[in-house]
């Protein structure tokens, strides 16, 4: 396997037959986000990967002692889409092209053949979080730092957001996608998204024990009863888990709703008084994108009744109207290119959403979806 731009490929040796395919996101100084060209890079091991009996399992970490990974090269998708809006017409085909196949990786991850470890240590954020989500096994460390915050730039919970969202406990995915709250390891292994919970120092360990593992050849379960045991063998760590600590008030307050969107605002604002931290999410809720608001509302409404296929391809359509729309660049322009944080959002405020404007992100702009022929 050859090394792409941001990203190292290697095969580390086992203590049996079986051989680790390791995958290295290294943009440090990006916090090791992805583009296009890792995405796809990314894709085109995984398919060798599986094929190859060689390989056992697959390990996912990113360069760095701050991040996995902070999700998309964001500016990129916001010069295409950029590029189209000055334009009128689809000139720049990058942000979609994006969208379409970091979907398909993701779903390539959910549906691996082999067990698939991420390392989620420090910042894992949108796509980043599409990545350890997707991952059999999603190790986290208390210093983790996690979010899904597009409703600060007009975007929406993606690369398997819904569901990710979708399946965490009562009401709390609703919040935490309609808050962008950040949150860390305790909290990530308490709402299921880790599977284990390592201590800050012990990425070190991991890998030894990795590399310790007697793995069979090709797609096997004896290699994941094998990781299974290496990682209950490390400590687990102990941290703090705020945001699952107010699970009964976060459903008392939104458990009622059932996809109304007037309902969840009004639910969501009753709990700004209840602490400094519900203030402040309640608060980044109201300064968001209203659009994206009501986009996670009836998308995590939609959500049991879906496949996962089903679940991304939904996405896309999403990503692709939210990538021919102005509230996403719009969103990133006021936070990370002029960083005046005053977007002028399509819709002035939460109260004012029409319901056709969110249903019309819902229909793909296009004949046949590209990820049609997704099966699962």
């Amino acid at each position: 396997m050859t090394d792409a731009p941001g990203i190292d490929f290697e095969l580390w040796p086992s203590a049996g037959p079986g051989h680790i395919a390791v995958a290295t996101l290294n943009v440090p100084a990006t916090l090791n986000s992805l583009d296009l060209a890792m995405v796809d890079a990314l894709a085109v091991a995984l398919a060798q990967w599986r094929d190859d009996p060689a390989v056992a399992m697959v390990y996912l970490r990113g360069a760095g002692d701050r991040a996995f990974c902070a999700g998309g090269d964001i500016q990129a998708l916001y010069r295409s889409c950029k590029a189209n809006q000055e334009a009128g017409r689809r000139v720049d085909s990058y942000a979609e092209d994006f969208f379409e196949r970091e979907y398909r990786l993701d779903y390539n991850l959910h549906t691996f053949p082999k067990p698939v470890l991420c390392f989620g240590h420090g910042v894992v954020m949108g796509g980043g979080l599409g990545l350890l989500a997707a991952s059999r096994f999603r190790v986290v460390t208390p210093k983790s730092r996690v979010a899904m915050p597009e409703i600060t730039i007009g975007l929406f919970p993606d690369a398997g957001g819904t569901t990710l969202l979708s399946a965490m406990p009562g009401t709390l995915g609703l919040f935490l996608g309609l808050t962008g709250t950040h949150f860390r390891g305790g909290d990530a292994r308490a709402l299921g998204l880790g599977t284990h919970l390592i201590a800050d120092d012990a990425g070190p360990a991991l890998e030894a024990a990795l590399r310790g593992l007697d793995l069979p050849l090709g797609a096997d379960e004896r290699a994941a009863k094998a990781l299974e045991g290496a990682l209950a063998a490390l400590p687990e760590a102990e941290a703090p888990t705020p945001i699952f600590d107010e699970q009964a008030r976060i459903n008392g307050a939104l458990g009622a709703a059932g996809g109304d969107f007037a309902a969840t605002v009004a639910g969501l604002r009753s709990l700004a008084g209840a602490t400094e931290a519900l203030r402040d999410a309640v608060a980044t809720f109201e300064a968001g994108c209203p659009v994206t608001a009501g986009i996670v509302v009836e998308q995590l409404h939609r959500a049991p009744s879906l496949s996962l296929a089903e679940r991304f391809q939904l996405e896309l359509a999403i990503g692709a109207n939210c990538a021919r729309r102005p509230d996403f660049p719009e969103g990133v322009r006021a936070l990370l290119i002029d960083k005046d944080r005053q977007p002028a959002w399509t819709v002035a405020s939460h109260d004012a959403l029409p319901r056709e404007v969110v249903l019309a992100h819902f229909e793909g702009p296009w004949p046949q979806n590209p990820l049609a022929d997704l099966s699962a």
